[in-house]
């Protein structure tokens, strides 16, 4: 059973006493308002997309060490709180303890980007995935990630959402490419498209 304490009597957020619950034998999770949905639900498409993104992510720390690994971290518990905005719809009685995406989140993305993208090498042509085994698997990220925007932007025309939640990632695929240049070594270890290469 997941159990959310309150912040300010238990810096603990997540109990789990309990793996499976058989809760989900039926085709149906819930969200963490209680209500029950089909596991095959936009919503719960969305956000467990946003968690193989974070996985991938995982794969990609593997390899990494110092600020690089530390920002992925970042990422990964970033992610979490996305998942978690994803999984609480929104209700007319807006929670301030409800866990959602912040402005400042979408902030930092940014100032890394733009931190790591001048010492970037300019880009001559579109980047392949690859080059470092690091890039490559940030490279799977990035894209997971733009299908779990693909998803969110699809659930927000049904659906009231927090509208920071596609713009974390729609950032946070921008801020993988430019982590995955990064990796190769600035971006002179990139892989570059050849338009037509192989006619």
């Amino acid at each position: 059973m997941l159990q959310v304490q309150d912040k300010d009597r238990d810096k603990t957020l997540v109990k789990l006493d309990k793996i499976y619950t058989t809760g989900g034998d039926q085709g149906e999770t819930s969200l963490s308002d209680g209500r029950r949905v089909a596991k095959h639900d936009l919503r719960v498409a969305a956000y467990g997309t946003v968690d193989e993104a974070n996985a991938y992510i995982g794969v990609a720390r593997l390899g990494t060490t110092g600020e690089v690994d530390a920002m992925l971290g970042r990422l990964q518990n970033d992610l979490f709180d996305l998942g978690a905005d994803l999984a609480h719809p929104l209700s007319e009685q807006k929670q301030s303890k409800d866990l959602r995406i912040v402005q400042n989140q979408v902030n930092r993305l940014e100032l890394e980007i733009d931190q790591m993208n001048d010492s970037l090498d300019p880009l001559t042509s579109f980047v392949l995935p690859g080059g470092s085994a690091g890039a490559a698997h940030l490279h799977v990220a990035r894209t997971v990630t733009r299908r779990a925007e693909r998803l969110v932007s699809e659930l927000a025309t049904g659906v009231e959402l927090n509208p920071l939640t596609l713009i974390y990632l729609n950032r946070l695929s921008d801020h993988l490419f430019v982590l995955a240049r990064h990796l190769n070594d600035n971006g002179s270890a990139d892989l570059l498209w050849e338009p037509a290469k192989n006619h």
